[in-house]
């Protein structure tokens, strides 16, 4: 047994073993969702940071898993054993006797009738599971002789190192014998080849091939019963794989971790290329050339195309090698990019290979959460199991993934590529080929006169005449537009198949840059007017930016223009397809065509969230602040279709002690200021003066670290600006050294790591100055996924209520659909709700960040009376609810947060 094996309540539960005796909340917590695994519900599971969520995530749904897999083979083996014990084809009791021939069925059927339907479809169950269980049984002994044999490891290492040195070889030789017989057939050099669009076989013309080769079907196993994990960041995805790896689990779990082509490709030259769209268009066209490959060299009498770039990556060998490696042992994304170079094998693909026979799948929210790259991953999601962590922004991811934005530069910009493109290969493309890329250059004409342009000018020199936001239907767009005629399905497929956005940034790289040497003949010659347009729209978007911007972000900028804004376009044409009443386009015009833009805003998030919870035999939404959980149940499953009667929630406290956190809501200030920070009184001089008054008050007692959060930027600007003015700054600056968040992401690991080195300093020194004070921003890079531990964070301050900006047109837009589409919650309109959840969600991300473990401790302060209200009370965390005080005065404030940090410095 485990060293902390815990035991449901009764003696009859289920087991969870566990590395270390469990607390007693994540106890209740494996509970409660082995219970709704087990049940097929949709939980929403709530586990404060510092509770262990993700050990009880996999140790209670590890568990479950392992019981109903024990459970099925028990059944397997109660129905095969009448057949092992030589009872097939004895006649069923029901069925014997003649006097039973006349008798009639249930249906009106004759008994002999119902019977031998009911022996087939038993008979058939049986086949079934026999075909099953030599399936696994292969699968085991498969992975059983690669875990214990290393002589097989290193057999198949030689035997691939041989292949590289055959093909080298003849490699060379085919170099040797092809010196000096160029064609004279072709009118193009080499690469150039590769840049023309190969003949389009349409719609219902050609079924899809799939990537495999045709004896590929080993690659391909019955999907077994599995957990489907994801989380945001590949960061957070690796430290769950270790979580796993450590856990009683980590032997013999079949743990298999997807990501992108960007993360797993071991492709020097296709990683090269930077930008994901790229990457994938790279990897597709490479496969394609494979297959093709083939057919080239049946038609070897007619004139060939010369030989385009084959993967080394992806073999079939190679990545059934690399399929079983990965079953067979837990590994994470770094882990199994670190084999696939070892192994010469595509980590991509051979990951996809396990996913199969695979129990637990690690990946990212895209891959989940979005149809087309879900199917395309191969991951079938009926009867199966899906965890979504720090599901906190879950409704905002949904409605970004969906959601798509395209300038005016980048519309100009495609245009001229695809015209130049199109006048350079009409003689070599096939009609088809015309006639969709004609219909692409029409739609980029029209989106372009919708921001009010002309597409054929800079789009940096047209200025607009009328500025503004205007928000129309998806087929109110497309009427006014006139593209109503074009069946946008179509035009998106052929971007797919075609790969014409990957053709067209070759032709690009080729003929657009003004470094690119250029032959001056008259083909050429035409393409010069391509480099000129090109380089305006740079100086012209280099002028919209304005101040020079760090190397960090230029880099970032570089590689996004580097890539054909055809591809951007892809995704807005995509999103057009969605149904009318679920989303809007929003025409925004600013200043120039150039700086205007075309964005797709998806409102119901759930009809993409639907099919995941239809098909999956339960889905557990967890993460550490869930509240205010209304949002999920009416937004997402409601709207999905779900029955509330399937939907359950768990809700655990902190481990922590109540002692270690003292959470106050402050009334007001020293000087009697009532503390309300709305966007009329928040910039008045004795606010700001009142707000500097109590971080003085507080920094005078909180030793270490204070990490105060505004609700923007533009406020901590100002604020800081005006106690700079004042004095203030220095008055605080005795106490605790100021730091400031910064705006660039690349900036902000220096910002943490100078903040974490002056609190410590500070604690050794001992001197007047006693730590630091940060200054952050609510939705900023400190708000989130940051953890202000012990000394780093012993007192969060929440300076008013950072509400969402209701004039923007995105918000507007969803508030007017939510009032009309939902009903209203306790009397009030269902809009009004959603920004009282946004800004509480918020709130609830930032003071989260102090509390981290056990043997934590911190005071929490919420500047605003309005948090005393009871509808934006009950919207904190409960285990932060249960333990704050209303303070009317900041006398008796100041007096509760003296003796807490003073009894914890005592208690050090």
């Amino acid at each position: 047994m485990e060293s902390g094996e815990a035991a449901a309540a009764d003696a009859g539960g289920p087991r969870f073993p566990f590395p270390y005796t469990p607390y007693l909340i994540q106890e209740q917590f494996m509970v409660a969702l082995y219970g709704a695994l087990e049940a097929g519900r949709v939980g929403i599971f709530e586990s404060p940071t510092g509770t262990g969520k993700s050990l009880s995530l996999i140790c209670g749904a590890l568990a479950w898993l392992r019981d109903f897999e024990r459970k099925k083979q028990e059944e397997e083996a109660r129905l095969l054993a009448p057949e092992e014990s030589g009872q097939e084809g004895k006649e069923c009791p029901a069925s014997a006797g003649a006097g039973h021939a006349e008798s009639q069925g249930t249906a009106g059927e004759p008994d002999w009738v119902t019977a031998f339907v009911q022996k087939k479809e038993e008979r058939d169950l049986v086949d079934r599971l026999k075909e099953e269980q030599i399936r696994r049984k292969k699968r085991e002994d498969r992975l059983e002789k690669i875990r214990n044999n290393v002589q097989l490891k290193y057999a198949a290492k030689r035997k691939r190192a041989e292949e590289d040195e055959t093909k080298r070889l003849l490699q060379l030789s085919k170099e040797v014998l092809s010196e000096g017989a160029g064609d004279a057939l072709e009118q193009l050099d080499h690469n150039e080849e590769e840049l023309i669009l190969a003949e389009y076989e349409s719609d219902e013309e050609k079924k899809v091939v799939s990537g495999l080769e045709e004896d590929d079907d080993d690659l391909e196993e019955e999907h077994v019963t599995k957990i489907y994990y994801c989380s945001r960041t590949h960061s957070q995805l690796s430290q769950f794989v270790r979580e796993v790896q450590k856990s009683p689990f980590g032997k013999d779990t079949r743990l298999v971790s997807l990501g992108s082509r960007q993360n797993l490709c071991v492709n020097e030259e296709v990683r090269r290329l930077g930008a994901l769209q790229l990457i994938n268009d790279r990897c597709m066209e490479m496969q394609k050339n494979k297959h093709e490959k083939k057919s080239d060299e049946e038609n070897e009498g007619k004139k060939r195309r010369v030989s385009r770039t084959i993967c080394p990556f992806y073999s079939y060998e190679q990545m059934q090698f690399l399929r079983d490696e990965v079953l067979v042992e837990v590994k994470d994304i770094e882990q199994l990019v670190a084999l696939g170079r070892e192994t010469k094998a595509c980590p991509y693909y051979g990951s996809r290979y396990a996913i199969s026979a695979a129990q637990l799948v690690v990946l990212p929210y895209q891959m989940l959460l979005h149809e087309r790259t879900r199917n395309a991953a191969g991951i079938k999601l009926k009867d199966q199991v899906v965890i979504i962590d720090e599901a906190h922004n879950l409704i905002d991811t949904i409605t970004c993934i969906h959601s798509a934005e395209v300038s005016g530069s980048q519309l100009c910009c495609a245009h001229s590529q695809l015209l130049q493109y199109m006048e350079r290969y009409r003689k070599r493309l096939k009609a088809k080929n015309l006639m969709y890329i004609k219909q692409i250059l029409y739609l980029l004409e029209r989106f372009v006169a919708m921001l009010g342009g002309n597409v054929n000018q800079n789009p940096s020199c047209q200025a607009v005449s009328q500025t503004g936001a205007v928000l129309k239907s998806i087929n109110d767009f497309l009427f006014q537009s006139h593209i109503d005629n074009i069946n946008l399905f179509k035009v998106q497929r052929y971007c797919e198949k075609s790969l014409i956005s990957r053709k067209l940034f070759g032709f690009v790289e080729r003929y657009g840059s003004p470094a690119s040497a250029v032959k001056s003949n008259k083909e050429n010659q035409k393409l010069s007017g391509l480099q000129n347009f090109l380089l305006t729209l740079q100086q012209g978007a280099d002028t919209e930016a304005g101040a020079p911007q760090s190397p960090v972000v230029e880099t970032e900028r570089d590689q996004i223009q580097a890539a054909s804004p055809l591809m951007q376009i892809e995704g807005f044409l995509s999103a057009l397809t969605n149904t009318n009443q679920d989303g809007r386009v929003i025409i925004n015009r600013q200043g120039t065509v150039g700086q205007s833009s075309l964005k797709f805003l998806l409102l119901n998030p759930a009809v993409h969230f639907a099919k995941v919870v239809e098909e999956c035999r339960a889905v557990i939404i967890a993460g550490g602040t869930m509240q205010p959980v209304a949002d999920f149940r009416e937004q997402l499953l409601s709207c999905a279709g779900v029955d509330p009667a399937r939907v359950v929630e768990f809700s655990c406290g902190h481990v922590i002690p109540p002692e270690n956190i003292l959470p106050i809501i402050l009334c007001s200030g020293p000087s009697s200021q009532q503390l309300e920070f709305t966007y009329l009184t928040r910039n008045m001089p004795q606010m700001m003066d009142e707000t500097g008054r109590i971080l003085c008050n507080l920094c005078n007692v909180v030793p270490g670290g204070v990490v105060c959060f505004f609700p923007s930027y533009e406020y901590e600007k100002q604020i800081y600006a005006h106690w700079e003015k004042t004095g203030l700054l220095t008055r605080l600056a005795v106490k605790k050294k100021i730091f400031q968040e910064p705006k660039k992401a690349n900036q902000v690991e220096q910002v943490l790591v100078e903040y974490a080195k002056c609190i410590k300093r500070c604690s050794q020194a001992g001197g007047q100055m006693t730590g630091a004070l940060l200054l952050s921003v609510v939705g900023g890079k400190m708000s989130e996924g940051i953890n202000f531990s012990d000394d780093l964070g012993r007192c969060v301050i929440m300076v008013g209520m950072p509400y969402p900006n209701i004039k923007s047109p995105e918000l507007q837009e969803k508030m007017t659909w939510l009032d009309k589409t939902m009903p209203r919650a306790a009397g009030q309109p269902p809009s009004k709700v959603l920004i009282e959840n946004l800004c509480m969600k918020a709130v609830n991300q930032s003071i989260g960040r102090a509390i981290r473990h056990q043997k934590d401790f911190a005071s929490i302060l919420l500047l605003d009376h309005r948090y005393a209200r009871p509808a934006i009370f009950n919207k904190l965390p409960q285990w932060i609810r249960e333990r704050t005080q209303v303070k009317p005065a900041f006398g008796a404030a100041f007096a509760e947060l003296r003796k807490f940090h003073r009894g914890k410095l005592d208690a050090l």
